[in-house]
């Protein structure tokens, strides 16, 4: 291995780019693997071939089309694990429209920022899931939807971008449209009409948006292109050396682009199969679709993996099929990272980091690497993408110098949706994205992330933002100031805690605040541990000084961080 004199890696460029849209990729893959299996909802007992996913796309991009979707107009998708979810990715891509990723967790406050804030024009969700009673809460912002006639466009006072809501449903709901009525065999005249548009298309148009929130509040849409998730997928399949004929496990969300782009399009520019065990994580229908799919690869944050693990049945399931995979979304824990590999057979697993901002990974480790690398580093920078590590005057620092992880490539977003000041924050003029993450880059290029500049959560593999929960806590009667931060769980890594200053004379209980969080905001951010207390600690410029609230937490409730690469 090369030794670098200064902490700035570029990856390998012998391979050229993918130089293809969404579209082109899924008709290519229809061509060379038309009987492999692409989509595999084993809860849902539904599989699709690669011919027959390209045709259903097709079928519903039709249905889309006819309710005036085109290039560029924002569709929405909000549901849990489903084929449909994947089918709507494909069938956006087809017409040029922008997908929205809207967290299945989110409740109604999240709904109508996210929705108002990309102009959404059509929605996609099923009736309901779990808790979650997805349609109820769009009619809840929206109560015009009920006295809708059947195929007229919506007039909605708080959302009046969306025209057209879609019900992933078999019983009708009065003022949705259903979704198996848009996916209807088309007319040959359709069908070459919708061609006609994706001939049209190019892979740097924006295709897909991903909210990330911010420390500054409310969440933004990070605009990504086909190239930028096209190639990303494509790098990370190649890296965990996915092949025609695997199949990939993929219990982890498609709302993330741990889901869907590392997983979905991974696959699809591989010719592997897409397996989704469950609507949501589910430990043991994880490990029943790997050994009923005979799955070879498995992907996950490293909380499902601490949990599969941890089944008492866990000796039960035959793995054997398992080969590689991918373990991302938050640091890594040493052990479990060993016990993946040693139990559950997944020899050429590897450990990956990115954020949405970049597509999402920036670097990753392969099966090649030595064990000890792979358990203790992010790995190497991928091809075509381009880090540094530079300190607080924007100055590259020396091999295994901590400072801000810094990214450029292809990989790179667009930028946040109509937010050209965020934008401009986290992206510079020379197209360098500076993460906010703390890393190090040792002599022979391997990562390592050693903190976070942001002030961010990380539970389960959700990136968690205080402020914006600070913000909506804020808007109790109750509460004067708030403090939210994150402390130690050996479970999920993190686990939110909020010490909040109640304004004189008030009786409220922590009880009776988390409720007033359940059904606004996603049950991940509801926090864990509510203090109140008479002062928060401050530094003499009038600042939270939220280490010494964490240091207190920790002390207090004996709380231990597990050993993480």
């Amino acid at each position: 291995m090369s030794v670098i004199t200064k902490a700035h890696v570029r990856g390998a460029t012998s391979q050229p780019l993918l130089n293809l849209t969404i579209p082109d990729a899924l008709s290519e893959a229809a061509a060379k693997w038309p009987d492999q299996d692409a989509v595999v909802s084993v809860h849902q007992g539904l599989r699709w071939t690669y011919a027959q996913l390209k045709d259903k796309a097709q079928a519903l991009a039709v249905g889309l089309h006819k309710l005036g979707i085109g290039k560029g107009d924002r569709v929405g998708i909000w549901a849990p694990n489903l084929a449909e979810w994947t089918l709507t990715q494909f069938a956006t891509a087809q017409l040029g429209a922008i997908l929205v990723n809207v967290n299945p967790a989110y409740r109604v406050f999240e709904l109508e920022f996210a929705l108002n804030k990309v102009g959404l024009k059509t929605l996609v969700c099923p009736r309901a899931y779990k808790t979650s009673e997805y349609a109820a809460m769009v009619e809840d912002l929206a109560p015009e939807i009920r006295g809708l006639a059947n195929g007229a466009e919506l007039e909605a006072a708080a959302l009046p971008h969306l025209k057209h809501v879609v019900l992933i449903d078999d019983d009708p709901r009065p003022g949705w449209l259903a979704f198996d009525d848009l996916c209807q065999t088309p007319e040959a005249t359709d069908l070459q009409r919708v061609r006609e548009i994706t001939s049209g298309l190019a892979a740097d148009d924006p295709i897909n948006i991903q909210f990330t929130s911010g420390t500054t509040g409310l969440p933004k849409g990070a605009t990504l292109s086909h190239r930028n998730i096209l190639n990303n997928g494509y790098a990370v399949g190649r890296n965990i050396g996915l092949r025609e004929g695997d199949r990939l496990c993929i219990p982890v969300p498609l709302y993330h682009c741990f889901g869907m782009v590392m997983g979905n399009l991974g696959c699809l520019t591989h010719g592997a199969a897409m397996v989704y065990p469950a609507p949501t994580f589910d430990p043991e229908a994880t490990l029943r679709a790997i050994e009923t799919e005979r799955c070879t690869g498995l992907y996950g944050v490293p909380t499902m993996f601490i949990a599969e693990l941890g089944l008492p049945n866990f000796s039960s399931f035959n793995l054997s099929s398992l080969r590689t995979g991918c373990m991302a979304g938050s640091p890594c824990p040493v052990e479990v990272m060993k016990q993946v590999v040693e139990d559950m057979h997944m020899k050429d697993v590897t450990i990956a980091y990115g954020m949405t901002e970049t597509s999402p990974v920036s670097f990753q480790s392969t099966g090649d690497d030595p064990i000890e690398l792979r358990v203790a580093t992010i790995g190497r920078v991928l091809p075509h993408i381009e880090c540094k590590i530079v300190d607080e005057n924007d100055k590259t620092v020396p091999p295994g110098v901590p400072g801000e992880l810094c990214t450029k490539g292809y990989s790179v977003m667009i930028g946040y949706w109509g937010d050209e000041e965020k934008t401009a924050e986290v992206l510079d003029r020379d197209g360098w994205m500076h993460t906010g993450d703390l890393a190090t880059i040792d002599e022979v290029g391997y990562g390592n992330i050693v903190g976070r500049i942001k002030d961010m959560i990380i539970r389960g593999g959700e990136n968690i933002y205080p402020r914006e929960i600070e913000e909506f806590l804020f808007t109790h009667p109750d509460v004067e100031d708030v403090a939210v931060l994150g402390v130690p769980d050996t479970t999920y890594g993190e686990e939110v805690c909020a010490w909040i200053r109640l304004k004189s004379g008030s009786a409220l209980t922590p009880e009776e605040l988390k409720d007033f969080c359940d059904g606004k905001i996603a049950r991940y951010k509801i926090p864990h541990y509510l203090e109140f207390v008479d002062e928060l600690p401050m530094t003499v410029t009038g600042k939270i000084r939220k280490v010494e609230i964490r240091e207190a937490m920790v002390e207090r409730l004996g709380l231990t961080a597990a050993k993480t690469a």
